[in-house]
């Protein structure tokens, strides 16, 4: 359980440095560049706490697939990027992807 929270919050850094990164412009503006370094930071740390236990590739998979799910989701609720049946598609299957790495995954944890 506690390596979940870890992962989880992972997970949320990393979304949250992405999204601070658009905000940023190119690092011209300090504030959001300071949330993508904190954030990535922070990500990496978390992420590395949780491969104690968790297998690399399904961690990194998880942790990818999860971010860019959210970060797409974020992309169109704050700057109203549209949602075409390419980008639906792709995103189903990296979705569809992380319930098969979890519920048939036979990869074991340390």
């Amino acid at each position: 359980m506690k390596t979940a929270v870890i992962f989880f919050f992972a997970v949320l850094s990393e979304v949250t440095a992405t999204t601070a990164l658009k905000f940023s412009e190119g690092f011209t503006k300090w504030i959001p560049s300071l949330v993508v370094v904190v954030g990535y930071g922070l990500s990496f740390y978390l992420l590395s706490l949780s491969l104690k236990e968790l297998p690399l590739g399904a961690a990194y998979a998880l942790w990818s697939g999860i971010g860019i799910v959210l970060t797409v989701i974020a992309g169109m609720l704050i700057w109203r990027e549209p949602m075409d049946w390419a980008r639906g598609i792709g995103i189903f299957l990296i979705m569809l992807g992380i319930v098969i790495v979890n519920l048939f995954s036979k990869s074991p944890a340390h």
